[in-house]
């Protein structure tokens, strides 16, 4: 369910328009103008102008792009969003996402890779993937233990 914080998240970007309800099931390309709410199932790409919220029992598999998206269900694929995506508690993505920023919820599980440029590429680790800087510092780390021996 909607927290607080992320309640101002879905009111920053425009009206809910359109609802894929819980029952429902979509296969194809999916364009929306505003707000798209997903309970149901959806296989295939989504584009939407403003956000994704994917509710407890929303099952996505396909590309997505959109500008925010708050995840409660499960997400299979590519993401990319202009702004923030949120992971609630409970949640599942599998796959690879792109963003400037990401707020994981305990509980939530995360399979993939993430690459965040946070508008500030080439200013420090700030634009490079997760995996990126996770091998980083397991070699300076190697390094560190060479020298200590």
């Amino acid at each position: 369910m909607l927290g607080k914080k992320n309640e101002e998240v879905f009111n920053t970007s425009g009206n809910l328009n359109t609802i894929i309800g819980k029952g429902s099931s979509f296969d194809g390309n999916l364009k929306v103008q505003s707000t798209l709410r997903v309970d149901g199932k959806v296989k295939g790409n989504i584009t939407t102008s403003e956000s994704l919220i994917v509710g407890k029992e929303g099952n996505i598999d396909g590309e997505i792009s959109v500008r925010n998206a708050i995840i409660g269900g499960k997400l299979k694929g590519k993401l990319n969003a202009t702004g923030k995506v949120v992971l609630e508690a409970n949640s599942m993505f599998r796959g690879e996402l792109k963003t400037s920023k990401l707020v994981i919820d305990e509980g939530a599980v995360f399979e993939g890779n993430c690459s965040m440029d946070g508008g500030a590429e080439g200013k420090g680790e700030y634009g490079k993937s997760v995996s990126a800087i996770l091998e980083q510092k397991a070699e300076s780390k190697d390094k560190e233990m060479k020298v200590a021996k």
